[in-house]
């Protein structure tokens, strides 16, 4: 059976709990200890910190909700303290004398949710903090927050705010949507902060809550009736388009609990006037960051760059993988006959790896054979698609759904996919990352201007799905083909030759510049330079184990796998210095790495890189260096630990790799650890 939300134990009236919030935290936290109502101290308190950076929980009126979701607690949980001296979590109005620590348990289910829901909206009601301000008794204070949860009515997010008696008869509608990061408090105080200023304009609204407890979408008929709409959100808007062409005012969640009367007559004004800003039309986005003001440039700029990086890691990783099998049966140079297996064979005519001349074929196996041709044809179009995958997923995180198609299409032409080339076989320009990025950019930035034309109602329908497409990919393909395709091209045969002039000085010094370039963007330009640079000399070497080509592929495949692992280890040494999330991707990181997927290191390069990057980049340029150094070799383009079959000196591999980890590892503990409290051991969600 479920315990109550708060007892008289977890209550703490007029006290001291230090000067600043985080010690606010500490304590009460503690306290749910002390209660036997935490299982885990550090992670409700590193959670709590964790959600505090995200955005700060003071509120108007003198109160302060530190909340989390967290593996701390089993069960919800409030802790409160009506503090004397207040503590300043940052309300505009002042410090807050009024703290509530709610827990929410990370798996939690509907019932704890609403329960936490009840909590929030009674928080948005003054007589609420009226009444614990006046208190005079522990368990009168608790018995004051069990009354709320219990009496106060359930989620009315899709009901209209009731308007006062004198309220002529057509009134104005509105519709909103609220949502934060955690979805347990901000997002239903918002809701009900708007209800109750609109009550108070005589208006309908209707708000649909996107939070932890779920959403039920607002009818289409409420929606199409709306005067104007409100987004008061730190997330995306799930289906937003269902508001396309309604009236828009957009903020952070916190705007509304802030100054919710403000935002219903903004909102009123805006349905007046015929150039407000509207909902794009077409637009549809669960994934999008919020679009609100708050977002700055930069952080624009990097979520941008992250959903296309994202959505790109699934090629990458199935493509090499696949690759790495193929290798395992048919041997590296299955690469010469992938086609004619593939062509004239069936698994009841496998072909015969001796007189195919694949020497390293598992167990001279034609099964082993004519599997390994099918992997690495299917392992290699996934490759083929990651280049295009990325643009296009660039030009959807601008644009949402109308930009897939053009950035799909700026990415093909950055790789050449068509193969286009003269009589003399010469190939039109592939820009290969550096394109893609620049392509992506391109036909998202077109299609989110076309989406914004205005167009007779008739011709709505037809924009997503006909229009914008078509205006993007003519414009945005001409300006590639046109315009860039020679210039980046250029530049990456010259940051390709420059590698080439660097083999002659130094094998040691080319090894960790390698390295250093694999590390600095994990996946990005910098790193499939290199990449490619040592691929496209693996296809050309000669079969000699000391042949130069075959060093540089062992430098920057290892260097390569370094990132993912180096990271991995330090969430085991350290847990205390990462989050949940940083956990669960350092769990995922050894495979990746193991791998050779140096996007596993992505998460926590985003999340702090200017401690991360360095780090990675000193441990990817000590095992550059030494895999130089060892002369290790390895004929297979990709496969990380997997292709332990196809290496030259597998000693040396295995200590280049083991020092560049641990010397990655150790970096980014100091980095992270120096000037700094351990601030996360989970993050909200």
């Amino acid at each position: 059976m479920m315990s109550a939300l708060i007892a008289p134990e977890l209550v703490a009236l007029d006290a001291d709990l230090g000067p600043d919030k985080h010690d606010v935290i500490r304590a009460l936290a503690q306290r749910v200890t002390d209660a036997g109502r935490a299982t885990d101290l550090d992670a409700l308190v590193a959670d709590a910190f964790a959600r505090e950076e995200v955005s700060a929980t003071g509120l108007p009126g003198g109160l302060a909700i530190p909340h989390c979701r967290t593996s701390g607690v089993d069960e919800p949980v409030v802790a409160f303290a009506r503090l004397s001296p207040p503590v300043d979590f940052g309300a505009k109005d002042g410090p807050a004398d009024l703290a509530f620590l709610i827990g929410a348990p990370a798996g939690g289910d509907a019932t704890h949710l609403t329960i936490l829901t009840k909590l929030a909206r009674a928080l948005a009601r003054p007589e609420f903090g009226a009444k614990l301000r006046e208190t005079e008794s522990a368990e009168e204070a608790a018995r004051t927050i069990l009354d709320a949860v219990s009496d106060a009515p359930a989620a009315q997010s899709q009901t209209p705010a009731p308007a006062p008696e004198s309220a002529p008869a057509q009134k104005r509608s509105l519709v909103a949507v609220t949502a934060c990061p955690t979805g347990i408090a901000h997002t239903y105080m918002a809701a009900e902060a708007l209800q109750a200023a609109a009550a108070r304009a005589g208006v309908e609204i209707a708000v649909e809550t996107q939070g932890s407890a779920g959403a039920t979408p607002l009818p289409a008929e409420t929606i199409a009736k709306a005067d104007a709409a409100i987004f008061a959100v730190d997330v995306g808007v799930r289906d937003r388009s269902r508001f396309a062409g309604k009236p828009l005012i957009s903020s952070s969640v916190k705007r509304p609990i802030d100054d919710a009367d403000a935002m219903i007559a903004e909102a009123l004004a805006a349905a007046e006037n015929p150039n407000a800003a509207r909902v794009e039309s077409g637009r549809s986005d669960s994934s999008e960051s919020s679009s609100t003001a708050s977002e700055s440039w930069g952080g624009r700029t990097r979520r941008i760059l992250m959903t296309g990086v994202s959505y790109m890691i699934p090629f990458v990783a199935a493509g090499g993988l696949l690759i790495a099998l193929s290798f395992l049966l048919g041997g590296y140079d299955i690469t010469n006959v992938y086609g004619a297996v593939m062509v004239d064979n069936t698994i009841t005519n496998l072909p015969d790896a001796q007189a195919l001349g694949l020497e390293h074929a598992l167990f001279d196996s034609g099964l082993a054979v004519y599997l390994g041709a099918l992997f690495f044809v299917i392992g290699k179009t996934a490759f083929m698609l990651f280049i295009p995958a990325l643009a296009g997923y660039i030009a959807y995180a601008i644009a949402d759904r109308p930009g897939i198609a053009p950035g799909f299409i700026m990415g093909a032409l950055a790789a050449n996919l068509f193969g286009v080339a003269n009589a003399d076989g010469v190939s039109a320009p592939a820009t290969g990352f550096l394109g893609a990025i620049a392509g992506g950019v391109l036909a998202g930035v077109i299609a989110h201007w076309v989406s914004g034309w205005r167009v007779p109602s008739w011709a709505r329908g037809l924009m997503p799905v006909l229009v914008i497409p078509l205006v993007t990919s003519i414009l945005a393909g001409l300006v590639m083909i046109v315009v860039l395709g020679k210039p980046i091209n250029w530049l990456m045969e010259r940051l390709t030759d420059g590698l080439g002039a660097l083999d002659g000085s130094s094998a040691v010094v080319l090894g960790a510049v390698l390295g250093l370039m694999m590390a600095f963007d994990m996946g990005g330009p910098l790193n499939k330079v290199a990449y490619s640079f040592a691929a496209t000399g693996v296809g050309a070497a000669s079969l000699a184990a000391n042949a130069p080509e075959l060093r540089i592929m062992a430098a920057v495949m290892l260097s390569g796998m370094v990132p993912p692992i180096a990271l991995a280890l330090a969430t085991v040494v350290r847990p205390q210095l990462f989050t949940t999330a940083e956990h669960e991707n350092g769990k995922a990181g050894w495979l990746l790495g193991a791998s050779f997927i140096t996007e596993g290191a992505i998460p926590f390069a985003a999340a702090d890189p200017m401690r991360v990057i360095p780090a990675i980049m000193v441990g990817s340029a000590v095992t550059g260096g030494l895999s130089e150094l060892f002369e290790v070799g390895v004929r297979a383009p990709h496969g990380g630990i997997f292709v332990l079959f196809a290496v030259t000196n597998v000693l040396g591999y295995l200590i280049a790799l083991a020092a560049g980890v641990v010397v990655g590892a150790a970096t980014v503990i100091a980095l992270k650890s120096v000037g700094r409290a351990p601030v996360s051991a989970a993050a909200t969600s």
